[in-house]
């Protein structure tokens, strides 16, 4: 916050101002104090808006719909004038550093379940805000504060007001309606934004949180190539955690249609607790003091005009506030339970062994009607045996309601996987039915199609009877959650060399794979290859050519399961790379040391064998 200029008001409507916290596109930003002693950031609208008579009627009605947005996430409005000479609106303060702040400044990305939360605590804002008939329009990490309870959105709505009195998208000062890298493909086209625009902006702040970076690039480039690339190109994506790639995937769809809703988000993500890592909070802690102790400051000041104060015994020295705030944020941090929402992308249950009955300062745990004793993930065998898989699935019940998508399959055969979402039709003591799927994964692509209708019922602690149609399958309880790989597969292997080729001809045969750690349904097997070419008659010649691919894991019972190699296009020689069907791995001991067996799923036959190099 930094002091009054000369020229700012002392009072603004019923509100002392304290201090300055910004200025941006619309107006002046001032902190200021209720007479009832209540905390508040009040923006004042530009002089060149405010003498626009369109911009006003517009900034009234957008005003008065603001005022009935209320809800966790959310600023409330304590007060406006939308017919003073310039307009301002008064909102709740919230004394919390920005994600921008926070990641570019402070802490640097956020762990994955961090970002979760803050996925699902956006997404549960937006809902208020899209049911007062609103889309926020410039959703960005300097629009998102971040607070022990939660993340909290700001600036919503008022940007729409601007956007009567501009051309082209541009304001009468030239600045863009929305930042250039946080906007979504239909506000760079100019067309008419529904809610869904706010999905998209929220998929690149998400991946802002997890990588440091907007996933379209900044404007160094150019205005232009950003919003190129917003309309046009695939999201950059690198560095993103795996866990988190289906989620931002889902909410970057170029169609809007194709986007989840935020009731859908609010549905189907799982918050940590806490939400934020201990240093975060311990920053929140301090920087909620430095505000108090800032607003003590501006308060024991006198304004402008004002009578200078009697003197009188000097002032103690507030150390209160330091230690309060962070009390609190510790003890926030240690007793906050969060909302229960599943993750569309891994299913992982972070509350799945809590009590139903447990109770919740940010809002009371939905309901759901799935049995606890199925929630969790399963996995069989639906051709070949259990030592010999042809074809396996695997199924992830989370808990829901009738009509959620409370399910997430994964099929794999010997040349393809497919994965998806599955709607939740009912539920009773021991039995689950799930029922209209979608496809979230193929691999190849576009080989998949939806999941049929599906029945789970429970036939031991561990055990249930999977049927699909005609067809049925003993499933058993498997890993979930994002270390799905068992530890002893993690790590890097080296292919045997071939035991009836010369030394020096196999010499020149490599073959590695490096196994991460991960989820179901990332891509966390990299294969490198390298060979010796041939000439036309099958001759080996001097050169050698390099093959890599990835293979996503589509499960874990009784063993890891691998879909088909997914080809990188900037290394792959398409005429002389072999291209691997699914997969399961193995590991046995043998003279003291660990092999690696991976045996296709096509047909029977030798597996590749690995060891550590």
């Amino acid at each position: 916050m930094e002091p009054l200029n000369p020229e700012d008001p002392v009072a603004i409507g019923p509100f002392r101002l304290l201090g300055r916290l910004g200025v941006g596109g619309m107006g002046r930003v001032f902190l200021a104090r209720s007479e009832g002693g209540r905390t508040v950031a009040v923006k004042v609208v530009h002089a060149e808006l405010a003498e626009q008579d369109e911009f006003r009627r517009r900034f009234a009605r957008e005003v008065a719909a603001l005022e009935r947005v209320g809800g966790t996430g959310t600023t409330p409005v304590l007060g406006s004038d939308t017919s003073a000479d310039a307009p301002w609106v008064a909102i709740g303060y919230v004394p919390g550093p920005s994600l921008r702040t926070v990641v570019a400044d402070e802490s640097g990305p956020l762990p994955p379940q961090s970002v979760r939360g803050l996925a699902a605590g956006l997404a549960r804002a937006l809902t208020h805000v899209h049911a007062a008939g609103l889309v926020h329009r410039d959703l960005k990490p300097s629009n998102v504060l971040l607070t022990v309870d939660g993340p909290q959105i700001i600036d919503f709505g008022i940007a729409r007001a601007v956007d009567t009195v501009t051309d082209g998208g541009l304001t009468s000062t030239g600045a863009l309606v929305g930042s250039p890298g946080f906007m979504s493909p239909e506000q760079v086209r100019g067309e008419r934004l529904t809610p869904a625009s706010d999905l998209f902006c929220l998929g690149s702040v998400l991946v802002y949180a997890a990588t440091g970076r907007a996933p379209f690039g900044t404007v160094d480039s150019g205005v232009h190539a950003t919003m190129f690339r917003i309309a046009h190109d695939e999201p950059d994506l690198t560095g993103l955690p795996p866990e988190l790639a289906g989620l931002a995937r889902a909410c970057l769809a170029k169609d809007p249609a194709d986007r989840p809703s935020a009731e859908e988000l609010v549905e189907t993500l799982a918050v940590p607790e806490p939400w934020l890592p201990a240093e975060v909070l311990a920053r929140l802690g301090r920087h909620a003091a430095r505000v108090l102790e800032a607003e003590a400051a501006a308060t024991a000041a006198p304004a402008p005009g004002d009578p200078t104060p009697l003197p009188s015994a000097p002032p103690r020295r507030r150390k209160g506030p330091v230690a309060l705030v962070a009390a609190l944020a510790v003890a926030a941090a240690a007793t906050l339970t969060y909302v229960f929402w599943p993750d569309p992308t891994t299913g992982i249950d972070a509350q799945k062994d809590r009590p139903r009955d447990t109770k919740s300062g940010v809002a009371a745990r939905p309901a759901g009607i799935v049995p606890a004793a199925l929630i969790g993930a399963w996995e069989g065998v639906l051709k070949g045996a259990a030592d010999a898989p042809y074809e396996t699935a695997r199924v992830e019940i989370v808990q829901g309601a009738a009509g959620a998508k409370a399910g997430i399959y994964v099929q794999v055969s010997g040349d393809r996987l497919c994965m998806g979402r599955s709607v939740l039709v009912s539920a009773d003591e021991d039995k689950v039915v799930l029922g209209e799927s979608d496809v979230t994964t193929s691999v190849p692509a576009g080989r998949c199609t939806p999941a049929a209708h599906q029945t789970l019922t429970l036939r031991g602690s561990n055990v249930v009877e999977w049927t699909s149609g005609v067809v049925k399958a003993t499933f058993r309880k498997a890993r979930t959650g994002a270390d799905a790989v068992p530890a002893a597969f993690v790590g890097r292997w080296q292919e045997v060399p071939f035991p009836d080729l010369p030394k020096h001809v196999a010499s020149r045969y490599d073959r590695g794979l490096t196994i991460t750690q991960g989820p179901v349904g990332a891509p966390l097997v990299r294969f490198e290859q390298t060979y010796p070419r041939t000439d036309d008659q099958g001759n080996l010649t001097g050169e050698t050519y390099s093959c890599t691919a990835t293979a996503v894991l589509g499960g874990t019972a009784p063993y890891p399961i691998l879909s088909p190699e997914i080809r990188d296009p900037e290394v792959w020689d398409q005429k002389e790379c072999a291209e691997n069907g699914s997969a399961n791995l193995r590991i046995q001991r043998r003279d003291g040391k660990d092999q690696l067996l991976i045996y296709g799923m096509t047909a029977d036959g030798e597996p590749g064998v690995y060891v550590r190099p």
